[in-house]
């Protein structure tokens, strides 16, 4: 499909009804490439995230999707790339993720990741549209594919991104309506102040700000290219933050966060 006739299809799609578009839209997706769970967030500026769009397996705990929409979220590279002005289009969950995000907790934990069960390693690979929308919200269509499969292929990408102009329209009707879909409603959690009020009791400005890196899967480096900084002060800034919350790794670090969310 050229791009001129996705947009012509994207045009007619948003000029339809009032029918919800989710699973007209896996639909179609899957005759480009097969897939096994998707799903679509709306995330806002302020920090909130709500599931406009429910395609995941029975097997998705409901409880873990709940931890996700309650602040889970905040360590979500997609999540940051609604908020951080990423790029419109289709993005690979590899190329968006900070270097030390598939070795995080968040990556594989079954407690508040919607899409890992309790058998490490599930998911293979996740990627997704990246759409901005009204009022300074961003929405992501994520489509995903489970341990025994493999990721997508360069062809599958490529033909799935030709989509893009179409997925965008569906998205920007999905936090509008309800349209059968089982939408949530926002979390009430500031981006800031969800990590102030799990850590900031105990913590510097300066450590709350390595904290929210660490936690989303920075490594020391990558920290400090972030913050401007040299690695070895990064370090020492994990080391003042175990040392203040009296733990000793980044498991424990991730535990507390979700505990106190």
């Amino acid at each position: 499909m050229s791009p001129d006739e996705a947009q012509a299809v994207a045009s007619l799609i948003a000029a339809q009804g009032e029918a919800g578009p989710g699973p007209a839209l896996d639909a179609l997706t899957r005759l480009t490439a097969p897939f096994d769970m998707s799903c679509a967030f709306a995330y806002g500026p302020g920090g909130t995230a709500r599931l406009i769009h429910d395609g995941y397996s029975a097997s998705v705990s409901r409880t873990a999707l709940s931890r996700y929409l309650k602040g889970g979220f905040l360590l979500d590279p997609f999540y940051v790339a609604c908020t951080t002005g990423v790029a419109e289009g289709l993005w690979r969950m590899r190329d968006i993720a900070p270097d030390g995000f598939f070795a995080s907790d968040f990556a594989s934990s079954h407690e508040v990741h919607p899409c890992i069960s309790r058998e490490a390693g599930t998911l293979v690979e996740e990627i997704g549209f990246v759409v901005p929308l009204a009022r300074g919200e961003g929405a992501v269509y994520s489509l995903m594919r489970h341990r025994n499969g493999l990721a997508f292929s360069a062809e599958e990408f490529q033909a799935l991104a030709g989509l893009g102009a179409i997925v965008a329209a569906c998205l920007r009707r999905l936090p509008c309506q309800n349209g059968g879909q089982d939408v949530s409603p926002p979390a009430t959690v500031d981006n800031e102040r969800a990590f102030e009020r799990a850590f900031g009791d105990r913590l510097t400005p300066t450590q709350l700000a390595v904290t929210r890196l660490v936690l989303r899967g920075h490594s020391n480096l990558s920290i400090a290219t972030q913050m401007g900084i040299t690695e070895g002060t990064a370090k020492l800034h994990r080391h003042n933050i175990y040392r203040r919350l009296n733990i000793s790794s980044q498991s424990e670090l991730f535990q507390l966060f979700i505990q106190r969310i």
